[in-house]
């Protein structure tokens, strides 16, 4: 596993960004897991969450050129911004940042969208916090696209994947991959969770012990991604 991905599970534990016990999603499926990325709220946390993503993004996408890096609202926002400024310093990459506002704005910058304008041709990344299902990607995948000739979406990023059933037997990254046919990437999948955390402490605390791991194990058994 490369590093910046254990550090960047680490930093979830330390941002009580990524916790275990019982837990049950929004879908209703009871985990013992849960991500919770509104946890990411001071300025030294944002920084350092915009510096994993331009990684994730540079390993997956560093050849492939693309103009704008857009983050549905309201999460996506602030990921959009800190990403867009950690490419920059890190990589000399100057993309613009956008993102969608849940109700269109009449006076001023008028319209549905905020920061970079989406122009003819442009190239657009999306980046997102943690996809279950889906459903927001499919709202904005359409919504990029309208803003005018010839865009495209150049993929999809996001910080944890679950590894969960989408709508049918494929993970809802694995999905949404075929159905816009576009590359999809994650800065950690659950499976580099458990490889990082099992019976291996950090900060002198195991987080997944013989029985969260037979817990993790019992849960993908029955939702797990085929």
């Amino acid at each position: 596993m490369e590093a910046y991905k254990e550090e960047f599970i680490h930093f979830m534990i330390d941002c009580s960004v990524l916790r275990f016990g019982d837990f049950v999603t929004k879908s209703g499926r009871k985990t013992p897991f849960f991500v919770n990325t509104g946890f990411y709220r001071t300025g030294a946390q944002l920084a350092k969450l915009g510096e994993y993503y331009a990684e994730a993004i540079h390993a997956q996408f560093g050849d492939t050129p693309f103009d704008i890096l857009f983050g549905p609202a309201y999460k996506g926002i602030p990921l959009s911004v800190a990403t867009s400024i950690a490419l920059s310093r890190l990589y000399g990459k100057e993309v613009g940042y956008c993102a969608d506002r849940k109700e269109a704005k009449d006076h001023g910058e008028k319209g549905n969208l905020l920061g970079a304008p989406i122009e003819d041709g442009s190239r657009v990344l999306i980046i997102e916090d943690v996809t279950t299902a889906g459903t927001s990607i499919r709202e904005t995948h359409p919504l990029i696209t309208s803003q005018a000739k010839d865009v495209q979406v150049i993929g999809l990023v996001v910080s944890v994947d679950r590894q969960e059933r989408g709508t049918g037997e494929a993970s809802a990254l694995q999905e949404l991959s075929t159905e816009f046919s576009m590359p999809t990437t994650a800065i950690v999948t659950m499976t580099d969770v458990v490889e990082c955390l099992f019976n291996r402490p950090y900060k002198e605390k195991v987080y997944i012990d013989e029985e969260r791991k037979h817990q993790i194990d019992a849960y993908y058994a029955e939702y797990g991604a085929k």
